[in-house]
């Protein structure tokens, strides 16, 4: 018993450790299980060829049964006690030469950045956070903060998500276990069957306890195959990022202009259907060359819109249908957010008269959008650099009643929150009257929400409810995204009949217009 402090501040202090081990002697003093137990763990993470980092060593046998069993060489062991580091020198200096021991305090290591591919703490966190006291918290801030320093990056993305996301995708597989794996964007894969060998060991380890032995676990894919990708352009964005423009093979040979931001690099952030260019006349076109097509022989199809919420966004727009049809009436839009630009570029081309104004926070979208995705600016075409909630509040400030309509297609750069379009500023009730200000009275405000939080979308539509009288919504198939159709005045209500006949009336007028049309995008199907 005299081996325990008087405090558990003691537990922080190297004069108690050189204490704690001269009284110890040579027998080894092992925190929380020996080698054979946890050498199971350890194999699944240690690799031979790593360079492993031990924290608060002592003298435990942990790191010599390590080295003497193969497990790997490359071991470096500190500790804050100089006492102990002397006698595990001793201990080991001729018989394994390959591993050291410094005396070093953890909080303040010496080591240079990305030094270590394995590190390894058997109670020394504990022995740090031995209360709640703002000091000792900062401490084990420390701690982590020197770990993470040193450790190098393996890549591995951990996806923290809400219960009740999970459920809805579990659901949506059918099947009673689930795991996601996510390919690593910049390692190449030979096919879906050698991503198959490579996973299939792991996949058995998280099966639930009883599974036969002999039953095959089925993996499910998005895609048929792991797909081609080609990364054109990489760069970074002090709002959005890292981020990337690549060109993806789709079903049927048909090639797709995606810009990903690295932070979420599992949701396309815009995407944009490619076109080869035709042959010139009297040339034929050369059907056994596989190269992949350049970015400048293909150019973006501006009349398909790849995502299906923007199909019901532009469907919307029939809600300011009147006697004159809506094509060649001028009216004035206001999208904001502008991503590859592919939602207000359609608007633009499909609506001869309108005047569309885009706000975008980040410069680095519009370059973007104007190099990678054909967008360009005109008479009718502007983007306002500006934070979308600082804009509407200038111009609810300067005149109410400017436009017919305004789209939110903005995503969340918070994570954490549980709805990642738009963020949850723009919902909140003083900024949605703003909105409501500078909306024409016969106007529609359309936004998409991507929330899976049952309880958080149930209390952003109650707050829509209390701006905008008339309210309609639409689920996009497959998809969180939802739609929401507001308009100030309930008189402006309609049907379901007559919503689908003014999405016909205004499909009809859009396809007249000498323009190509997507024979797949059905506006009255988007407002069912």
């Amino acid at each position: 018993m005299e081996l325990l402090p008087r405090s558990p501040g003691e537990f922080g202090s190297a004069r108690y450790w050189d204490r704690f081990f001269r009284q110890r002697g040579q027998r080894p003093f092992e925190w929380y299980g020996a080698f054979p137990e946890l050498c199971p763990v350890l194999l699944k993470y240690v690799r031979p060829r790593d360079k492993v980092l031990v924290v608060g060593c002592g003298n435990s046998e942990l790191s010599e049964q390590m080295y003497d069993t193969g497990m790997c060489e490359d071991i470096v062991n500190i500790d804050i006690s100089d006492a102990v580091i002397r006698q595990m020198q001793e201990r080991s200096a001729s018989k394994r030469p390959k591993m050291s021991y410094l005396q070093m305090d953890m909080l303040h290591m010496d080591f240079p950045d990305a030094h270590f591919q394995v590190a390894l703490d058997k109670g020394t966190l504990d022995a740090i956070l031995t209360d709640d006291e703002e000091v000792t918290l900062s401490k084990v801030d420390k701690m982590f903060a020197e770990i993470s320093r040193v450790l190098q990056g393996r890549e591995t993305e951990w996806l923290f998500g809400m219960e009740e996301g999970r459920r809805q995708l579990a659901a949506s597989a059918g099947f009673g276990r689930l795991v996601t794996v996510a390919l690593h964007r910049e390692q190449r894969y030979k096919g879906m069957a050698s991503i198959q060998a490579e996973l299939s060991g792991k996949v058995m380890e998280l099966a639930p306890p009883g599974l036969p032995a002999q039953q095959q676990v089925p993996f499910l894919s998005v895609g048929g195959d792991i797909g081609v990708r080609t990364v054109w352009h990489c760069d970074t964005s002090p709002l959005s990022g890292e981020f990337v423009v690549e060109d993806v093979k789709g079903d049927d040979a048909c090639y797709f202009r995606r810009l990903v931001f690295l932070s979420n690099r599992n949701v396309v952030q815009s995407e944009a259907r490619l076109l080869a260019p035709a042959p010139p006349p009297g040339q034929k076109k050369r059907r056994k060359d596989k190269k992949k097509p350049g970015p400048a022989l293909l150019w973006i199809d501006k009349s398909y819109l790849c995502c299906e919420h923007h199909k019901a966004m532009v469907a919307g727009l029939c809600l300011l249908g009147s006697s004159d049809p809506l094509p060649g009436t001028p009216i004035a839009v206001l999208v904001v957010g502008l991503g590859g630009g592919s939602l207000p570029l359609f608007v633009h081309d499909y609506f001869p008269q309108a005047h569309v104004a885009v706000v975008e926070i980040d410069p680095s979208m519009l370059e973007v959008a104007t190099r990678w995705f054909g967008f360009s600016q005109g008479d009718r075409m502007q983007v306002y650099i500006a934070d979308g909630l600082d804009h509407v509040a200038k111009l609810a400030s300067e005149a109410p009643g400017q436009y017919d309509a305004i789209m939110f297609d903005v995503d969340s750069k918070d994570l954490t929150v549980g709805m990642s379009c738009p963020p949850p500023a723009f919902v909140e009730k003083p900024f949605l009257k703003k909105v409501k200000t500078i909306l024409k009275p016969e106007g529609v405000f359309v936004l998409n929400l991507v929330c899976r939080d049952a309880r958080l979308k149930e209390s952003v539509l109650a707050i829509l409810r209390e701006v905008f009288p008339l309210l309609y919504t639409r689920r996009i198939d497959g998809e969180v995204n939802e739609i929401l159709f507001c308009q100030p005045s309930p008189k402006s209500q309609r049907d379901p009949v007559e919503l689908t006949v003014l999405a016909q009336a205004l499909e009809g007028s859009m396809r007249q217009l000498g323009r190509s049309w997507d024979s797949s995008y059905v506006l009255a199907d988007m407002l069912q």
